[in-house]
């Protein structure tokens, strides 16, 4: 491939629609002449390729498929194309998708721990509290998210907790469901703005301390801001309104976030994101009062495809402290859009 080649369109149909089509559609198989693999791309499909970075792009064209955990079939160009011949490349293939209305995949920041994020993903969550030393209580939730449309997304939340009732006994069981609708209302090349409602129903065991035996109904607004020199700030802020409030109180929160992301191998490796939070939440009860926790935290990803992630974090109450301990918050995260969770290790 001739390294005198600037044009992104060029260079594409000089080395890469061979394969991969005059406009990023795929060829057929019949005219590749080799069993395509699942993970095949179609770049004109905006819902497959939106939510992708440019980076992770970056890592598959420089490196081959080995780059992100793809097929080997796709070759490296590293030693063929300059950087900046890369980046004109990835360019042309953005503008494949010709639909403006999908935000695009740098907006997709590292998850903190307590902050809700604006994008709209489709991944699985698993989220662990640990609080106290010799007689531990368990907070957990299983968080499934489902993108279905350019700017909306779905989301059920299901809690499990050990902790102990009001007796001193140690109660175990899954706490009140949530169920969510997230929609984006703006986004530019670095800010998006989302909306969330959501509905949580009363399938805890209120009298064991698992639930509020109430349904509730919640609402938030999150933003998240792309900073220079690979950092960030999100904030979430909501409310949660019970239809009783004799079962449990009308309450105010707003979580903020910021942090910092650095990658290996030149930039096109592991990702490490050190975050910095800050958890606040007030009840509209008689001398309630607001509780503030800050939490520092850090995401690493896993494997190369980086689509498995872990957040490992301490949430330190900072008002309030007595009979509120610290507590040890991490969560393994998979999205599985970008394939199985075995997928992209190698």
């Amino acid at each position: 491939m001739a390294r005198t080649l600037t044009s992104g369109e060029a260079i594409f149909r000089s080395g890469c629609a061979g394969c991969h089509g005059p406009h990023g559609e795929g060829e057929s198989q019949t005219t590749v002449g080799f069993d395509k693999p699942s993970t095949f791309p179609d770049f004109t499909d905006c819902p497959s390729t939106t939510p992708e970075l440019d980076v992770d792009w970056k890592a598959t064209i420089t490196h081959g498929g080995r780059g992100r955990g793809l097929s080997r079939i796709m070759p490296a160009f590293g030693d063929e194309l300059t950087p900046a011949q890369i980046d004109a490349v990835i360019r042309y293939l953005r503008g494949q998708c010709r639909d403006p209305g999908y935000p695009r995949g740098e907006l997709n920041l590292p998850r903190p721990l307590r902050t809700e994020k604006a994008f709209p993903e489709s991944e699985t969550v698993f989220t662990v509290g640990i609080a106290g030393r010799h007689n531990p209580e368990l907070d957990s939730e299983l968080g499934y998210e489902q993108r279905f449309t350019a700017r909306d997304q779905l989301e059920v939340a299901v809690p499990f907790a050990s902790v102990h009732d009001e007796s001193g006994t140690r109660a175990t069981g899954v706490g009140d469901v949530a169920l969510g609708w997230k929609r984006v209302l703006f986004a530019s090349r670095t800010s998006i703005v989302s909306g969330q409602g959501e509905i949580v129903l009363p399938v805890g065991n209120a009298d064991r301390g698992l639930g509020s035996g109430v349904i509730a109904f919640g609402a938030f607004a999150s933003v998240a801001q792309i900073l220079p020199a690979a950092s960030f700030v999100q904030f979430q802020i909501g409310t949660d309104q019970p239809t009783s409030t004799d079962e449990a109180p009308r309450t105010l929160f707003w979580r903020a976030a910021v942090g910092r992301s650095f990658r290996e191998e030149a930039g096109l490796g592991r990702l490490w994101s050190p975050m910095f939070e800050v958890v606040s939440d007030h009840d509209f009860i008689a001398g309630g009062a607001t509780n503030i926790d800050v939490v520092p935290q850090f995401q690493v990803t896993l494997n190369r495809r980086q689509h498995v992630r872990v957040n490992v974090g301490l949430e330190i109450p900072a008002t309030n402290t007595a009979g509120r301990p610290k507590q040890l918050v991490f969560y393994a995260l998979w999205d599985w859009f970008d394939g199985g969770l075995f997928a992209g290790w190698k």
